[in-house]
């Protein structure tokens, strides 16, 4: 499935296809959310999980500019951004 067409997707359908189709790379802490790490089709998505409501609020591709990508290279090497 390509990006665009996966972003379209209502967030139960995104929880879904990522669970079934995607490998899990890493999670972190961050403030208040648990951020699992997948990867999909050669594509990074992190997926948000306020851990006090225990619930998935949202599903974002990996920003490689975002200051949360220092938590995951601790744990992983990522591809360099081209």
């Amino acid at each position: 499935m390509a990006k665009v067409k996966f972003m379209n997707l209502s967030l139960e359908e995104k929880i879904q296809h990522l669970y079934e189709n995607a490998n899990f790379v890493a999670d972190i802490r961050y403030y208040q959310y648990k951020i699992n790490l997948f990867l999909l089709n050669g594509n990074y998505f992190e997926v948000f999980i306020n851990h006090k409501d225990v619930q998935i609020t949202k599903i974002v591709p990996l920003d490689y500019g975002s200051s949360r990508l220092r938590f995951y290279l601790d744990q992983i090497k990522l591809p360099k951004w081209r």
